[in-house]
């Protein structure tokens, strides 16, 4: 029996930090293969020193013994992302690729703004994270040991609440000298940080079933060959001769040849870096977008998410806001309204990847979050600990229609803040359950969603008519249907149910039957405040006055309930 082949596993590495912390230094240093799209292949970049696509780079060691026995190379594909602000896109597409992050933390400077928001980004999209403290070498060779210590603990201390709490953090100069000093300067401590790498890696979940998706980042011909993609696989697999989909462009294609970091191959699967060849395509129409297997991508104008509000961001999410949408490899403007369990089902068991379209959900204004803003009464009554739900949704409305898988990671960030201001421009993250295909969703999926609000309207009675009808004023306006509210019921504030029978004269008054029949003590009440008012119409105007404001003391409220969903075309009042 022949031996094994030597495995290989790829391991992605995203290499994130804020903007000139050293980062595609650092990745360079610690590569040995360069692949097509690796160290600022773009013009604009080069001139200015910035990494402004995801570069990508590999690095090659023996397979450490925690992955498993035999002769095995292990591939780290350095994914460099940008550090640039309004790059944030770019990093964000990268996110979903990424097994093990580098947080670059440019040693003189600490944490600054981006290397804040890509912590959030590692948070949600990467399970394993190593911070580099780079550029020691600007640190005095005397004091420079103190000073490493001195930002690790402080960097410990960052991490303290994140899931990242105690991981490594090795400190390094990866291009000691500068950009400036000839490549013939050794980096410091790389090669320590490729062995805590080894003893990060580990073997990722990789599921070779389901739809084929890939992200590509380049997209280029080659003469006599055809055009190559190249790019990560998200998921699934591809092999020679399969057919793949370009959804942004409606185009199918055959599988010619496919190679990774150079050597021809006949198969890939998830989390693979490979360069797919095809045929009488015009690479001018590819950049960076997804391929799959065809049919397998929705476009979708709206969709329904659940979602958790990203703990840094400052400020309220509230509904009818426009953010910044991140879906699949696009973003998009959308404009959100976030809904919650109804009340009795706060405390519901989370339900993951599925919305159930047969419950209620009850609408909010914004985002429920323990920071939310409570009111002054319910701070003096001490009702600020507001019920937090156990899940909490949102429905996205998109600007343009957006292509991708059905599941996927979706990220709101306002990125018009300006990218000066020392805040985090991340918003929120969740999953999309439901996208809409639709165009006229509005009409033909949205009354399916049962999100309602509560109506509360508060009325008085006005007088006793016999022991089971009151006449009442002051909850609908004068011009109000009343006809539509016959048969609501309502409740008086002495405890008796009532039901609205319809309008008393022109002035908005209604009659109310009390089923049950009034209480004796609130026909007492009743009967004194209309004494009152039959005195006070006696008297002059001036204790009229006086008499209604001794009879506001003591009046009978009438509140009335229901809800309304807010995609019902009928706009139908409904009690329980």
């Amino acid at each position: 029996m022949a031996a094994a082949p030597p495995r290989r596993l790829n391991v992605n590495v995203g290499v994130l930090g804020h903007i000139d912390s050293g980062k595609t230094a650092l990745a360079r240093a610690l590569s040995t293969t360069g692949s097509t799209a690796a160290f600022d292949r773009a013009p604009q970049s080069r001139a200015r020193g910035i990494t402004l696509d995801l570069g990508f780079s590999c690095l090659r060691t023996a397979l450490p013994p925690q992955l498993g026995p035999g002769p095995g190379e292990l591939q780290f594909t350095l994914v460099d992302c940008p550090g640039h602000a309004s790059l944030i896109r770019t990093i964000i597409g990268g996110a979903q690729i990424i097994d093990l992050m580098m947080l670059v933390i440019d040693v003189t400077k600490g944490m600054q703004t981006q290397s804040a928001e890509c912590l959030v980004i590692g948070q949600i999209a990467c399970q394993k994270m190593v911070v580099v403290l780079n550029k020691i070498d600007l640190l005095p060779e005397g004091k420079r040991q103190s000073a490493i210590e001195k930002m690790t603990k402080k960097m410990q201390k960052t991490l303290e609440n994140t899931k990242f709490c105690g991981c490594p953090i090795v400190a390094v100069a990866a291009k000691p000298g500068g950009p400036e000093a000839p490549e013939s300067e050794t980096p410091i401590g790389v090669s320590e940080l490729i062995e805590v790498l080894k003893s990060q890696a580990y073997l990722p979940s990789r599921d070779p079933s389901g739809h084929f998706l890939m992200a590509v980042d380049h997209c280029f011909s080659i003469k006599g060959q055809g055009t190559v993609m190249t790019g990560t696989i998200l998921s699934g697999s591809v092999s020679l001769g399969d057919n793949v989909e370009i959804p942004a462009l409606k185009v199918t294609k055959k599988v010619k040849s496919m190679q990774m970091f150079h050597t021809p191959v006949t198969y890939a699967m998830q989390g693979d870096r490979v360069g797919i060849c095809v045929t009488q395509f015009d690479p001018k129409l590819l950049e960076r977008g997804l391929i799959c297997t065809p049919e397998s991508l929705h476009t979708i104008h709206a969709a329904i998410i659940s979602l958790k509000k990203i703990q840094y961001f400052r400020g309220a999410l509230q509904t009818k806001a426009k953010f910044h949408i991140t879906v699949g490899h696009e973003t998009v403007m959308g404009r959100v309204m976030f809904f919650s369990p109804a009340p009795a089902d706060f405390d519901e068991e989370i339900q993951e990847n599925v919305f159930n379209f047969e419950k209620d959900y009850l609408y909010q204004e914004a985002y429920l979050s323990k920071d939310l803003k409570t009111s002054e009464e319910d701070k003096e009554n001490d009702q600020s600990e507001v019920q937090l739900p156990k899940q909490q949704w949102a429905l996205l409305e998109f600007e343009k229609p957006v292509t991708c898988p059905k599941l996927c990671l979706v990220i709101g960030s306002k990125l018009d803040t300006d990218i000066h201001a020392n805040t985090c421009r991340l918003a929120f993250h969740g999953v999309l359950l439901q996208g809409m295909e639709d165009k006229n969703y509005a009409e033909t999926f949205l009354p399916k969603l049962k999100v309602y609000k509560l109506k509360h309207k508060e009325g008085q009675v006005e007088r006793v008519m016999d022991d089971y009808s009151v006449i009442g004023r002051s909850l609908f306006k004068k011009e109000t249907n009343i006809q539509i509210f016959v048969g609501l019921k309502v409740k008086l504030s002495t405890g008796e149910d009532g039901v609205i029978e319809g309008g008393f004269g022109q002035s908005g008054k209604f009659k109310i039957r009390i089923p049950d029949g009034l209480r004796p003590d609130t026909k007492m009440l009743l009967a004194v405040s209309s004494k009152k008012k039959s005195k006070a119409s006696k008297g002059d105007s001036g204790k009229e006055e006086e008499s209604s404001r001794s009879d506001s003391a003591q009046p009978v409220g009438i509140s009335l309930v229901f809800k309304r969903y807010v995609f019902d075309t009928q706009k139908k009042m409904i009690q329980s």
